[in-house]
């Protein structure tokens, strides 16, 4: 059973290959490299598996989280293939059983940490190896260009060096034109056949709203739309998820905080619950989330804003990785904008590399600020074009309106400059809006020309325009003013009266999803809810029985469609879409009682 296309239908259970996929898998097959770029979801790692298991020898897989090898070595399992890790997790006999099964040729697929492979010890074990493939994947990570850079992963040039027979893959799930160049090079896959899928993530639902009150605003999202669903909760600081996780629970939504502030037995027993339990929200830092491989994670939230528009993809797609509906959804304030800014001004890096992260701050503040369709805007930042508005997003369902706003800009940028480049957005507003607190008065400026004349416009009008003037370009963050704007040189023209400016009217979004352009949700009909938790129940049981997640035994795809195929025996059964032929000996009949009973 060599045969890529018999591998992926008795193995793992699928009838066909998606997109790219079978001309990447017969490219590893046949001996040659390859650099893919697949989104989350998209099935990256059947690229890698099926030429693993259709090639001789061990394939190597580098991952850089255990959590990630724990996973996908559990999954495997599942499917009946021999497959293992070596990590700082196991102990000195549990390692020595490994590596020996690896000189022995007992194992289909290794997966190791960069910084172990790398190692003289482990590069001389597997010179005695005969090895399969070297699959390498989030391999953005190699790229100091790339939002996740991690020097562990420069040593893997080796590779190429010491196996130059072997062929390697490649696969992130993230990386612009430039990063994409510098994966090639630093791995040394210059000649390596590239693959790029569609960036497209049709079941998300993108929405980015203005940050009133955000704790409110995260809860009621939550409740209208996800209550009882798993999802995750970026915050930028550690303090920030602590105090966030505190709040969800107090408000009786189950959450659970993951930082690197945590000790490494709070985070590994935080990521477990989420991983096995159902329903938990996890509220963490961008030190949570890469390669995990939870499917049903129903939605994404952000209560800041991402340092960049390849973050916030990375992010965003650990949602609906099953295929299935899904939110990702964010709110922002001026403060954000400040806050990154100034991180990136207060930095020691370099001035390309400055140049570099404003650059990125600015796509994606254009992201938010903009009137246009989000995903035609995300897949135009990955140099994929889509035709026409994708109808499934905020700025589709909900246009925003505009307004000749060049007065009122005009008037702000003027506020900056007359108030000597001094106060943050909050101060200016007072003194356009004509109020005489007491540091206004103190200070004088309820004597310029700019005091009160913008008392027709709202608090919070103003500081859209503000935001957008930040967005734009106009205005920048003074490192050095704890919040201060000053005024950046693209703004002369606008001043100038050379240049008008249309900026978005701010509203109130009801932010429902529309079920248009993406597949359906679980929308269980009221006379299948009772099947459908039985099917859960047993999956909760046999998942338990084992110590894995329960998606690992099977994906809510998988029980969406025994529930809608009411298969009678093995036979029916096996046609259905994840259940290959080991899964179907281990839990056909179990499932197939439970489908009789409730029949």
């Amino acid at each position: 059973m060599n045969s890529p296309r018999d591998i992926l239908q008795h193995v793992f259970g699928y009838e066909s290959f998606r997109g790219p996929q079978e001309a990447i898998v017969n490219t590893l097959v046949q001996g040659r490299d390859a650099l893919v770029l697949m989104p989350t979801g998209g099935g990256k790692s059947l690229c890698y598996q099926i030429p693993a298991l259709a090639r001789p020898g061990t394939a190597v897989i580098i991952s850089p989280l255990i959590a990630l090898m724990q996973d996908q070595v559990a999954a495997l399992v599942q499917s009946g293939v021999k497959a293992a890790y070596l990590s700082s997790t196991l102990d000195w006999q549990e390692t020595q059983a490994i590596e020996s099964q690896l000189l022995d040729g007992r194992l289909d697929m290794l997966y190791v940490a960069p910084e172990r492979l790398v190692t003289s010890r482990m590069l001389e074990k597997l010179s005695r190896v005969q090895i399969a493939l070297f699959a390498i994947d989030e391999a953005h990570c190699v790229s100091h260009w790339g939002h996740d850079f991690r020097s562990d992963y420069l040593g893997l040039s080796v590779l190429r060096e010491q196996f130059p027979h072997v062929p390697r893959i490649a696969l992130t799930a993230t990386a612009d034109p430039r990063t994409r160049a510098d994966i090639a090079v630093r791995l040394g896959l210059e000649e390596a056949e590239v693959f790029i899928s569609s960036f497209d993530r049709p079941n998300i639902f993108y929405r980015i709203a203005q940050k009133l009150k955000a704790m409110d605003q995260l809860e009621a999202f939550i409740r209208r739309e996800h209550a009882g669903d798993a999802g995750i909760v970026y915050c930028l600081s550690r303090n920030k998820v602590d105090k966030t996780a505190e709040a969800l629970n107090q408000r009786g939504i189950k959450a659970l905080p993951y930082h690197a502030g945590l000790t490494a037995q709070q985070r590994e027993e935080n990521q477990t619950r989420f991983l096995r339990e159902e329903g938990i929200v996890m509220v963490a830092t961008i030190a949570f989330g890469m390669g995990i491989n939870k499917p049903n994670v129903r939605f994404v939230a952000h209560l800041d804003l991402p340092k960049s528009i390849e973050a916030y993809y990375q992010e965003t797609g650990r949602a609906g990785r099953d295929g299935l509906a899904a939110n990702a959804w964010m709110v922002y304030g001026i403060g954000d904008v400040i806050k990154l800014k100034s991180m990136v001004d207060g930095s020691e890096a370099g001035a390309e590399f400055k140049r570099d992260e404003k650059g990125k701050v600015d796509a994606i503040l254009s992201l938010c600020e903009s009137v246009q369709c989000r995903r035609q805007l995300l897949l135009t930042h990955f140099g994929e074009q889509l035709a026409e508005p994708c109808g499934h997003c905020d700025n589709c369902v909900e246009p925003s309106p505009t307004w000749e706003a060049t007065e009122a800009a005009r008037l702000a940028l003027s506020t900056v400059y007359r108030t000597g480049s001094r106060y943050g957005v909050e101060y200016m507003v007072e003194v356009l809006r004509g109020e005489r607190s007491e540091r206004v008065v103190s200070n004088g400026h309820d004597a310029l020309a700019v005091f009160g004349k913008g008392s027709d416009i709202a608090d919070k009008d103003w500081r859209s325009v503000f935001r957008q003037l930040l967005a734009k370009g106009f205005l920048q963050p003074d490192i050095e003013g704890y919040g201060a704007l000053r005024l950046d040189d693209r703004c002369r023209p606008l001043l100038r009266g050379e240049t008008t400016l249309m900026l978005r009217r701010e509203q109130s979004k009801t932010l429902t999803p529309k079920k248009t352009g993406g597949k359906p949700a679980l929308d269980i009909a009221s006379e299948d809810r009772v099947l459908w938790e039985a099917l859960r129940s047993k999956r909760r049981q046999l998942a338990q029985e084992q110590g894995v997640p329960p998606y690992v035994i099977f994906h809510d795809s998988t029980l969406m469609a025994i529930l809608e195929a009411r298969p009678r025996n093995l036979r029916e059964m096996q046609h259905l879409a994840g259940i290959g032929e080991t899964k179907l000996e281990r839990y056909g009949e179990a499932f197939l009682s439970v489908v009789n009973e409730y029949a």
